[in-house]
Formats: structure tokens, C-alpha cells, sequence
């Protein structure tokens, strides 16, 4: 399967990179390692030629015993880049030099680690040995090298890279505007209108409205719509995912925490639940705050995509009923649960359809050409038969637009796009019609942006992804190389915006600068890549949305939804978990007790938003030296102990909205750091800046720092941090022109922004600061994004007086 090729070929080009620099540096191996490695690289290199040609010869045509090998190829190119990061991590640098101190050292280093090194040898003798079978076995599975891919395919690849505009990454053009946000329903309009208008109408009973329909037709579109138009007319709100397998506690909760007053803990008054008591509420209990806060209030909920007529009875048992014009909104595939749902108090079922002809033209040519089809009379035939062969299914419709948008105007492309859809959709909506036009999307996707769209079925059924949070992981991950140039950040970020262009991932919002800042993924497209994720051991998802087989394997790659809590633990006990390189959970770490966080060779863990994170559990993720990202973002933890300077080859840590104020000295020793991202936006609080941050010289991004009394001898050494290209600065303390401090952070700015700075935000609490700022006398070369918060009148004159400044 071509899927196989992809996640194979991720995994291989890593592992080649990493033998060939462990070829080259200069470690004390016991006698024959070396030409063991080099006899690894060799094969793996020849196997990596022969992944590709089957990738370009057959798609998805593999026989079983082709797939069986490759899964083989995949799972020891994994252990052996297992025992690479263990030799590096065990036997360290080796000392280097001339002299007699030098010669000693080594001679030092040389029995410090000799167990060690005897036993990465053994190891590497096994893997050997293995990899020499692995190839051995594809002669005996009769499976035979398809050679390189011929003249007509190698045309067809060219004209495909050449169908986009060759930008540099950093001049590319972001995707355009009008995909903000969850788009509005085509030529829907009046019937928002009217839907809207029954919600809202007198008397006052609650309603309930069943959206039925196909997948992909747009429920969840048209119910967003509802959301967003006629919402505000009601006193609370509430948007939740169903299930396959109904977490009906699960579900009352995530409707409490939106319709439940935001206000802190410590601000509660007398016994009442607080947002954080309800995380260990009982089902009745849950049932009767949700009483407590909507009874006597007009509400507006929607749930989408129930599964079961079981289901929608036991969430409308749950819910408070009453007389004051509530409304709820249910999106189902399923006619039996619209039935269900409509026979409760005033009911009503809108049967969502295709899409008419001319509404399936104008999303067509909106998403190729932006807009109506600028060339109607060319190979208009052409164009019809794509249209019709999409059935009038807006996601397919999307979709096929997607792959067409990069050559519109090749008739060549558009009629190989007609040959390769089926005729499914035409005639009846069904699963396979779209799985056989997803299956096209993907496969016209090249292997590493492969990986990338694999990777997105690590988050649950709609949730709002961070590009940065995502393209950061795909960086630790290893999923991203260097090209033509190219930093890995400007590849992932191109990567990124390819997937949002082929209409794959969708935008939810822009940043200032005009830049996606969250995307997220349709439900069917998501299911598909859960599905080929799950089937090529790539990513495990345990308590999702959808059930899956789990592995029986080695798990590599693991992420813990809520939707199915007891099914995630369940899973986990039986699961073997010696192999995980990337951890993410989402909620909350019950389902992990069991297994005392013990992960030796984690690369990426991701615990945003987690509920549980104690200290314990901080001294165990400091043992993890392989961590590459870790992310505590949104976590309670007040503190990081001081073995967090053991994380030798840490690159991004994310404590923001923590209660972290200040890291220990030890994470001096992070050399390795690019992203450090600390403090709380909403409420300023900062992370102190100190001498130790100051030591982190390959920072690029320094995110929520508070300048103070105590950071008086870093800001000093803030010079050092050449590389910074984004600086936020949250808070200002003890700070006035009288004092050292002032003079030494303006010195830093100015230097800094004649280096690399590009982005610069600045909240001075109207120390005056920001005037200062705007007087240096050096104008700053590369500064795109400003961000000034406190007393601007001067400054902003002084800043727009730089004819420099490019933002």
C-alpha cells in the first residue's frame, strides 16, 4: 500500500541520516561495530531504492506478501534508529584534542564506557543480522523490484511539481481569507433563515432539530451556521462531539464547562462548583449542576454526529427540561435517531440533499479559480464529467477541487483527474465513493507530506489544531528535512500551507500577520486517516471517536482521547509500550497510572490541557532524555524540577498557561532549545527572565517573559541570542529609566533587531519604556510583526518614522 511506502520511507530517510553521522564521528567502537553499521546502512539504503520504485509502481495494488515485507522493512528501520539514539544518548561525546590531558580523558572515557558499549554492540549485531534477513526475505516472498519509474511517470511527477509556482518558502502566498472559519453552507442562505426562525419562534417549548444527511453533505456546517447566527439570542450556549460509543459523563461535562460561569476557582463563593470540581462529578451529579445552571435559562445546544437511538435518550434524560424557548440542534447519519429525536416535545427533521447542479458549479470554481470559472469554453466536456462524477457531495466536491486547483488549465491533468473517479457518487452517496476520492487526494500527496496528513489523526474529532503546535512536532517527529536552503520551520510551514491549498485541512482562524494560526480536519477525512493510520501501525489512537483494532504489535506513536476512557485504559494494559517515541493524551492522565510513565525513548510528549500532572510524574518525564518536544501547556503544575536540565536534546518547551514563573538554573544546560514558550497572555503573568535563559544561545522563539529586579545580570547576556526571531515580553517590574536594567534591555532590542528579531512584543505597564524604544538610533532590519502594549502616542511616531520597519 502506498501508505506503507510513505511511512516506511519517513522512517528510513531518518535512519539513513542518522547511520551515516554516526559513521562519521569519530566514537570508540569495540572491534568489527563499525563495519556493521556501515553493512546496515548499505542494506537499508538498498531497501529505501526498493520502497520507492514499488511506491511508484503499484499504489495501492500491493499484494499481501509486498505489504507483509514492508510492514518487516518499517519495524527494524524503527529499532535500529532505537539503538542509534540510545548509543548517542549512553556513550556521549567523546573527548577531543591534542596532549597528554586529552589522550588521558579518552583513556577514561574509554573504560567509563566499555559495558556500554559492549552491549550497543551486541545490539547491533542482532539488528544486523535481522535487517540482512528482512532483505533476504523479500526474495524468498517472490517480491520483485519494479525498477525506477518509467518515462511517463517520471513526466507525470515533473508536470506535477511544475503545476504549482516555484516560491521561495518565505514568499509564498498564504491561503486566502475566505476559507476563515468553518465555511457557510452554500446557496443556503434562506433555509438558515428558516431553520433559524423555527428555533427562535414562539411558544416557548423546547425544540429539537434533527439535520440528517450523508457524511460529507455539510451538517455540521449547517449546524455551526445556525450556532453562530441565531446563538446570541439565547442566555447559554453549548457546542458537543458525540461518539461511536456514547461517554455520556464525558459529554455533561463538556456542556458544563462551556455554560458554566468563567470565573477562578478562588473567586467561588460558598460551596459552589468550581470548573476544575467537576472533572470528578458522578453522572447524577453532573446531571444536576447542568439543572442547577440552565434550568431557569433559555438554551441552545448542539450535538453532533449521534450514532444510536440509545445515545440520544440517555443525553435527553440528562438535560433540564423546561418552558423558556430552549432549542436543541442534533446532526446524524442516521434515520432512526431523527425519529428518535423529533418525537420529543416540538420536533422537526431537515433531510439535508446534494447539492443542485448550479451550486455544486459555484463551490467547484470557487475553490479552483477563487471565484466563477475564468475559461467557461475550455474542454467544458471535461470539466462537467469531473462535476458529475463528485455527486453533488460538497466534500468530494472540495476535495477533487483541491487536487485540480494546482494546473486548472491543463486538460491532460483535469482528464487524468476524470479517469481515476469512479461513478460511485453519481448514482448513490455512499462510503466507498468517497473513501475511492479521498484515496486519490492521498495518493497524489508525496511521502513526507504523506506522513504529515497521517499525523493528524493524533487529535480527536473536532479539535482546533495550532499550526505551530503541529508543525513543531512534526520537526521533532523527524517527518522534516532541509531543502534547496530551506530551514526545516520554512519546509513545515510550506508543507503545511500545501495541505490547506489542497482543500485537505481547512483554516479556522488568521493571525495578524495573515498566517493560518488554527486549522482543522472534516470528520470523514479524519476517520480515513485514523483508519490508514491504525491499519499501518503508524499512529495508535486509544478512546477515539471511532473504534479501532488495536495493535498487536509494538505501539511507536500513541495518543489517549476522552471519547472512550475505559476502552483507552483497557487498551493501554494490553498494549506493549516499550517502543513509544511519541506520547499525546488529552484531558487527562488517569488512563496512565497503571503503566507509571515509563518511556524510554520518548521523543515527543504532548500533555496540553491534562488534568493529574504531578510532580512525580515530572521527575519521570526528566528521565526521558530523548525528549525533543514536551509540552505542558494549560497544566497545573507550579514548578519543573531541576533534572529537567538532563534533557540534552530538548527543542521545544511550552509552559504557558501554567503556574511556572521561574525555570531552574540547570535548564542552562538545554543547548539545543529553539522554542521556549512560557507565561499567560490573557492574565500577563510572565516567566521571569534569568541568566540561565540568557545561556540558551540557539533560541529562536522566546515567548512571555517578564523583565524584574532579579533579571538585572541577564539582561546582560541577552545579546548572546543571536538566533531569536520572535521576542514577547509580558511584563515590566521595578522598571524605570533610572535604573541599569532599562538601559541594558534597550541595548539588547537594538542589537537584536539588527540580527534576526522579526517579531517583537512588548507590554510595558506604562513604565514609559516603549518611548525609549522608539528613539534607538539603529532602526531595526527584519522586524515583520509589532506588538506594543502601554503608552504608545510617542512611540507609535517614532516607530513610523522607521522607513525601515516592514510590518
Amino acid at each position: 500500500m502506498e501508505l506503507a511506502v510513505g511511512a516506511s520511507d519517513s522512517a528510513m530517510k531518518s535512519l539513513l541520516g542518522k547511520l551515516g553521522s554516526l559513521l562519521a564521528q569519530e566514537y570508540t567502537l569495540i572491534s568489527g561495530v563499525r563495519s556493521e553499521i556501515q553493512y546496515i546502512k548499505d542494506e537499508l539504503a538498498s531497501m529505501h531504492a526498493f520502497l520507492r520504485n514499488l511506491g511508484h509502481a503499484a499504489g495501492e495494488h500491493h499484494d499481501e506478501q509486498t505489504k507483509d515485507w514492508m510492514e518487516q522493512v518499517r519495524d527494524v528501520a524503527y529499532d535500529i534508529e532505537n539503538c542509534i539514539d540510545d548509543f548517542a544518548h549512553r556513550l556521549g561525546a567523546q573527548p577531543r584534542g591534542e596532549g597528554l590531558l586529552p589522550d588521558l580523558r579518552r583513556a577514561w572515557y574509554a573504560m567509563a564506557t566499555l559495558w556500554a558499549r559492549r552491549g550497543i554492540a551486541a545490539q547491533i549485531v542482532d539488528l544486523r543480522n535481522r535487517a540482512q534477513g528482512v532483505g533476504e526475505r523479500r526474495t524468498r516472498y517472490g517480491v520483485k523490484d519494479p525498477g525506477p519509474p518509467g518515462p511517463d511517470a517520471t513526466a507525470s511527477a515533473a508536470s506535477s511539481r511544475a503545476a504549482a509556482p516555484s516560491y521561495h518558502v518565505g514568499d509564498r502566498p498564504q491561503p486566502g481569507r475566505q476559507l476563515v472559519g468553518t465555511p457557510e453552507p452554500v446557496g443556503m442562505e434562506e433555509e438558515i433563515d428558516r431553520l433559524g426562525a423555527w428555533l427562535t419562534a414562539e411558544p416557548t417549548d423546547m425544540r429539537v432539530l434533527a439535520i440528517l444527511g450523508f457524511g460529507g453533505l455539510g451538517k455540521t456546517t449547517l449546524a455551526l451556521a445556525l450556532h453562530r447566527k441565531f446563538g446570541e439570542k439565547f442566555d447559554s450556549r453549548a457546542c458537543v462531539q458525540a461518539s461511536q460509543k456514547l461517554n455520556l459523563a464525558a459529554l455533561l461535562r463538556s456542556i458544563l464547562r462551556q455554560v458554566m460561569p468563567q470565573v477562578p476557582d478562588k473567586d467561588r463563593q460558598g460551596g459552589a462548583t468550581t470548573l476544575s470540581g467537576i472533572e470528578g462529578l458522578s453522572e447524577k451529579q453532573l446531571k444536576e449542576e447542568l439543572k442547577i445552571h440552565l434550568d431557569k435559562k433559555r438554551y441552545f445546544l448542539l450535538i453532533d454526529d449521534l450514532w444510536s437511538v440509545s445515545a440520544w435518550e440517555n443525553i435527553w434524560v440528562s438535560l433540564p427540561k423546561n418552558s423558556n424557548g430552549s432549542s436543541i440542534v442534533v446532526t446524524t447519519r442516521f434515520k432512526s435517531v431523527a425519529e428518535a429525536s423529533r418525537r420529543q416535545q416540538v420536533g422537526s427533521i431537515y433531510i439535508l440533499d446534494r447539492l443542485s447542479e448550479d451550486k455544486s458549479k459555484s463551490l467547484f470554481f470557487e475553490r479552483i479559480f477563487g471565484g466563477s470559472d475564468p475559461w467557461p469554453d475550455e474542454f467544458r466536456d471535461t470539466k462537467d464529467k469531473v462535476l458529475k462524477k463528485c455527486g453533488g457531495l460538497p466534500l468530494a466536491i472540495v476535495a477533487v477541487a483541491g487536487l485540480l486547483a494546482r494546473d486548472p488549465r491543463s486538460i491532460k491533468h483535469w482528464t487524468k483527474v476524470q479517469d481515476s473517479l469512479g461513478s460511485e457518487l453519481e448514482t448513490n452517496l455512499n462510503p466507498e465513493g468517497v473513501t475511492q476520492i479521498l484515496n486519490l487526494c492521498y495518493n497524489d500527496l508525496p511521502a513526507d507530506q504523506k506522513n504529515c496528513l497521517l499525523y493528524l489523526s493524533i487529535f480527536p474529532k473536532g479539535y482546533i489544531i495550532s499550526r505551530k503546535r503541529l508543525v513543531r512536532r512534526w520537526i521533532a517527529e523527524g517527518f522534516i528535512v532541509e531543502k534547496h536552503g530551506n530551514t526545516v520551520e520554512e519546509v513545515a510551514g510550506e508543507f503545511f500551507n500545501e495541505l490547506i491549498s489542497r482543500n485537505i485541512i481547512r483554516p479556522v482562524d488568521h493571525s495578524s500577520d495573515g498566517k493560518v494560526k488554527t486549522c482543522q480536519v472534516h470528520d470523514m477525512i479524519l476517520e480515513y486517516i485514523v483508519s490508514k493510520s491504525s491499519e499501518e501501525n503508524f499512529i495508535t489512537v486509544a478512546g477515539g471517536h471511532w473504534l479501532m483494532a488495536m495493535p498487536s504489535n509494538k505501539v511507536r506513536r500513541l495518543s489517549l482521547h476522552s471519547s472512550d476512557p475505559e476502552h483507552a485504559k483497557a487498551a493501554i494494559e494490553s498494549m506493549n509500550l516499550s517502543h513509544v517515541r511519541s506520547l499525546t493524551a488529552f484531558e487527562s492522565l488517569e488512563r496512565l497510572q497503571s503503566f507509571s510513565f515509563k518511556f524510554g525513548i520518548l521523543q515527543v510528549l504532548d500533555l496540553e490541557g491534562c488534568r493529574g500532572l504531578m510532580v512525580s510524574h515530572l521527575r519521570k518525564i526528566c528521565k526521558m532524555f530523548h525528549l525533543k518536544y514536551l509540552n505542558l501547556r494549560k497544566t497545573s503544575i507550579k514548578n519543573l524540577p531541576s533534572e529537567i536540565g538532563k534533557l540534552q536534546y530538548l527543542e521545544t518547551l511550552d509552559i504557558r498557561e501554567t503556574n511556572v514563573q521561574e525555570l531552574p538554573a540547570s535548564v542552562a544546560d538545554l543547548q539545543k532549545m529553539v522554542h521556549l514558550l512560557g507565561g499567560n497572555k490573557s492574565t500577563r503573568l510572565p516567566l521571569t527572565f534569568t541568566q540561565a535563559i540568557a545561556k540558551m544561545i540557539g533560541l529562536q522563539t522566546l515567548s512571555g517573559i517578564g523583565i524584574c529586579r532579579s533579571s538585572g545580570a541577564a539582561l546582560a547576556d541577552m545579546h548572546n541570542l543571536t538566533n531569536l526571531k520572535k521576542l514577547s515580553i509580558y511584563n515590566l517590574k521595578d522598571f524605570d529609566d533610572s535604573n541599569r536594567r532599562y538601559s541594558d534591555l534597550l541595548s539588547a532590542i537594538e542589537y537584536l533587531s539588527g540580527c534576526s528579531l522579526r517579531s517583537l512584543a512588548i507590554d510595558d505597564g506604562f513604565t514609559g519604556f516603549l518611548d525609549s524604544v522608539a528613539s534607538l538610533s539603529t532602526p531595526p532590519k527584519y522586524i515583520h510583526m509589532l506588538d506594543l502594549s502601554g503608552k504608545l502616542l510617542k512611540c507609535l511616531n517614532g516607530w513610523l518614522n522607521w522607513k525601515t520597519l516592514r510590518n
